[in-house]
């Protein structure tokens, strides 16, 4: 009986091709004794009857007696699994290889997909401020390319005593809560600045709020300081924290297997980007409700999230805040410098650079009184600059949409802020680090910044039509650039006034 058992189950499971083995099997076990030949055999040639087609029935009936309780019991010959087939193995493996290249190339700042096909789609199904939350999302959950190529030496700058990889940043308004700090960092920027964040959550303008100017690569905004507010950001940073310490445990001295005491936090002289040669900027904000002559909010600001910042910038130039653009004036920035700067030096002991954003749209006297502000007070640098209010006469989209109320940023915004940043740079003789900001979509704009007088440079709004792979463009341009001039980057800063 259990011999006819084995038989019947080798039969129903397909084993039939390997008879030459089941015989040497059963002559090693013994069962050969018990299991005649004519058994096994007459099986085999059963099984190959019915696999040429001959029908089970009749062979059945033909076969010995000891094998047609078997054959009846058994399945019908099993075909190979389609995957163990040739023809479709090749299938599989090129269908793979084929994925593996896509995931290479999508998973790639540099590929055309981005430029010439997402950006367009998303555009034409999307408005400006849902593909903007789009994009966040996207970069919060890992769903965005790299930048794989190491920045050229020639890119490699020093400010504030610190070594960066390369002069390109992200300027404030594209991760207003620090949501997708580190997949920014992964386009192949130098510096991402977050923000602007103010005190207590707030929704911002009314939609809609967000406009596109194709025709000239631009955007008009008037989100007003959409923010989840200090508590919300400052949570991020320290999950962003402790999941960096969690991989990183030599950090704070501790073996791998060590556990972590809680609460976590980074030796003062650590990077905020926790990223080498890269820094984080914290964008700060006021609150729409709060008082005009009340600087509390950026103070809050400095003592909330100072601790995570490489360097903090002061925003008194939104447009899109009622009476926020008054604190430019002398008078009020130097006592809102003043205060800001007593709470970085009471409260953060690592002192990051503390930094004011100005707008294009100020007046010669006004870039004087600032200038001055800044160096008397001992304020470390400035952002030039905000988005504008004026409507440039070299717009070609219609009035439609031109005259919107809100900032202006794009390629428009350019000459205006180049201008400010070329004026305060001779006024503080370029002792004041500067970063350029508005209208940069090429190595041309960063070059101009940088010797004008920029010590950094941001963009944001060229990124939001042409795709991440932006960045790595304007990099590799501008260090081509330097070459053939037979510079490094730190060499062309302020160049045009040493003529």
């Amino acid at each position: 009986m259990a011999t006819t058992k084995i038989a019947s189950w080798v039969v129903t499971c397909g084993f039939i091709p390997k008879h030459p083995s089941l015989l040497m099997f059963a002559r090693r076990t013994g069962i050969a004794t018990r299991l005649s030949r004519t058994c096994l055999s007459g099986t085999w040639q059963c099984t190959q009857a019915v696999r040429s087609g001959v029908k089970r029935e009749a062979v059945i009936s033909k076969s010995p007696g000891n094998i047609r309780s078997l054959a009846t019991r058994a399945s019908y010959h099993r075909e190979p699994h389609p995957f163990v087939r040739p023809r479709n193995l090749l299938a599989i493996s090129l269908g793979f290889g084929a994925a593996t290249i896509l995931f290479m190339y999508l998973n790639d700042t540099r590929a055309g997909v981005y430029r010439w096909f997402a950006m367009p789609m998303v555009h034409a199904l999307l408005d400006p401020e849902e593909s903007h939350k789009l994009a966040i999302w996207l970069a919060k959950h890992g769903l965005v390319p790299k930048e794989r190529t190491k920045d050229d030496d020639v890119l490699h700058t020093e400010i504030w005593g610190k070594t960066l990889s390369n002069p390109i940043g992200l300027a404030a308004g594209f991760d207003k809560n620090a949501e997708a700090v580190d997949a920014l960092f992964d386009f192949g920027f130098g510096l991402v600045e977050i923000g602007s964040v103010t005190p207590l959550p707030q929704p911002g303008n009314p939609k809609p709020r967000m406009f596109r100017l194709p025709a000239d690569t631009a955007v008009i905004n008037r989100y007003g300081f959409n923010s989840d507010g200090h508590r919300a950001v400052e949570d991020r940073f320290k999950a962003r924290i402790r999941n960096y310490l969690h991989h990183n445990r030599h950090v704070l001295g501790l073996q791998p297997t060590e556990g972590l005491a809680y609460p976590v936090t980074l030796p003062e002289t650590s990077r905020k980007s926790l990223r080498e040669a890269k820094m984080l900027g914290v964008n700060l904000g006021k609150n729409k409700l709060s008082s005009t002559e009340s600087n509390e909010d950026y103070v809050r600001g400095v003592k909330d999230l100072g601790a995570y910042a490489d360097y903090l910038v002061v925003n008194i130039s939104s447009p899109n805040t009622p009476g926020l653009r008054a604190l430019q004036r002398r008078e009020p920035i130097e006592k809102l410098m003043q205060e800001v700067k007593a709470a970085r030096d009471d409260s953060l002991p690592h002192r990051p650079p503390l930094l004011v954003k100005i707008a294009p749209d100020l007046s010669d006297q006004e870039i004087e009184d600032i200038a001055a502000v800044v160096k008397n007070v001992g304020v470390d640098g400035v952002v030039i600059s905000n988005t504008t209010v004026s409507r440039p006469g070299s717009l070609k989209s219609g009035p439609k949409v031109s005259t919107e109320t809100g900032g202006l940023s794009g390629p428009p915004v350019h000459p205006l802020s180049l201008a400010v940043v070329r004026k305060f740079y001779a006024l503080t003789n370029g002792t004041i680090p500067i970063i350029g900001c508005g209208g940069v979509k090429s190595a041309d704009e960063v070059l101009a910044f940088a010797k004008a007088g920029a010590s950094l440079v941001q963009l944001y709004t060229a990124m939001a039509y042409e795709g991440p792979g932006l960045v790595a463009e304007i990099k590799e341009e501008v260090a081509r650039k330097l070459k053939t001039e037979g510079k490094r980057w730190q060499e062309i800063v302020g160049a045009d006034h040493r003529k």
